[in-house]
């Protein structure tokens, strides 16, 4: 009987817990986009434009971007391989928006080189997927 309880109270702390997260990556994405000048620009539409840095990562992102939905296009990939290649994209822009966020528009030369080693990891994991073997 206590064995049952305390299994009971495990699953209801885990459920308590899951839904705190849940409620706090709400409210953050929702606090993101509130504070967003322009589309997924958390400094406004003319900063990424105008930034090297930040540019040249939006640029590679949406290079991979095309690479993935060219591959799917083509048969190299599945939608699986896809889904994950985009999370991994996904999560180098998140980063690269706290990065942002957190120096005052600027984006630095350290977390530049940091997140063109995820973007080199990723672009290489997108070649391994479509060429497998190779």
């Amino acid at each position: 009987m206590r064995r049952a309880a305390v299994g009971h109270m495990e699953g209801e702390m885990m459920k308590t817990v899951s839904f705190i997260l849940a409620g706090a990556l709400a409210t953050s994405a929702w606090t993101i986009k509130a504070e967003a000048g322009g589309k997924g620009n958390p400094t406004g539409g003319k900063f990424a434009v105008e930034h090297p840095r930040r540019n040249e990562v939006n640029t590679r992102v949406n290079d991979q971007r095309a690479r993935i939905n060219e591959g799917v296009k083509s048969g190299e990939l599945t939608k699986q391989q896809a889904q994950q290649l985009r999370a991994n994209d996904r999560a180098i822009k998140q980063q690269e928006h706290a990065d942002v966020k957190a120096n005052g528009g600027y984006l630095t030369s350290g977390e530049q080189k940091q997140l063109n080693k995820e973007e080199n990891a990723n672009s290489t994991l997108i070649h391994d997927e479509k060429h497998p073997q190779q």
